[in-house]
């Protein structure tokens, strides 16, 4: 019984730390639990993508597509408070407009959002959309489950940075924000990955493996551009990891549903 308690503490944890919805009760924090929540890291994508999807179907159904997408948008960053967006556009100030790793760390701590990220976050939307109304025109019905699949794979991929980069400790830790920056074990991954299987049964179409290997290559690239310049990851390049992610696997779909 306590076994099953702390696994929904982990659970609500992740919930709460990548979302906006409430929790109906107290849950004790810790770094300890915050790394060991990571393995739910995905199956909140997965709820996420979703409610999202019940978004676009609905508006779809009152509306037309390129308003449903745009409504869709707008409740994911409602959902989520745009967390994930928040470290793109960090990633893309800092990277962009910083030298050496004091000085990139340094720029990404700061709030307010420069050139270089409101040109990503803009082109990034901007992707997202056609992607998904690209998809839609393809194939609207397999295109709610690949919103789910998306959100749900994309998180997966970010949560294996831990895994296979390391942490970069923050300059000013008295400003840092939580994070699950410890690898768990073997088990704890496969139920992450479980997330990933569930989403899949939604449209099990053998062709999206290399949608998903698509986003995994756009992760290896990224952490080794940030190996490079910084040592390792932090937050906000878990947050442009996983909003590269699902774009890479919205145009990974569209390749494999028109070429194979």
């Amino acid at each position: 019984m306590k076994a099953v308690k702390n696994e929904l503490i982990y659970f609500a944890t992740a919930l709460m730390f990548f979302t906006r919805i409430p929790v109906p009760f107290k849950i004790p924090y810790s770094g300890e639990i915050m790394n060991r929540s990571q393995k739910y890291f995905a199956w909140v994508g997965l709820l996420v993508g979703l409610i999202n999807a019940i978004v676009l179907y609905l508006s779809y159904h009152i509306f037309n597509l390129d308003i449903a997408i745009v409504l869709m948008m707008i409740s994911s960053v409602l959902l989520t408070g745009a967390f994930h967006e928040d470290g793109f556009t960090d990633v893309c100030d800092s990277f962009g407009g910083g030298y050496g790793k004091e000085k990139i760390l340094t720029i990404m701590k700061d709030s307010r959002v420069g050139a270089y990220g409101a040109v990503g976050i803009i082109l990034l939307f901007s992707l997202k959309f056609f992607s998904i109304k690209a998809l839609g025109n393809m194939d609207l019905i397999p295109t709610f489950s690949i919103i789910v699949l998306a959100h749900t794979v994309s998180r997966f991929i970010s949560g294996t940075m831990i895994y296979t980069h390391q942490y970069v400790t923050d300059i000013d830790v008295s400003k840092s924000k939580p994070l699950a920056n410890k690898p768990l074990d073997g088990k704890s991954l496969l139920v992450s990955f479980l997330s990933v299987m569930v989403a899949f049964v939604l449209i099990p179409d053998p062709r999206l493996i290399i949608a998903f290997i698509l986003a995994y290559i756009g992760k290896i690239c990224m952490g080794w551009y940030f190996k490079k310049h910084i040592g390792g990851y932090t937050g906000d390049c878990l947050g442009s990891v996983q909003q590269v992610s699902e774009v890479l696997f919205y145009l990974g779909t569209m390749i494999v549903w028109k070429f194979i």
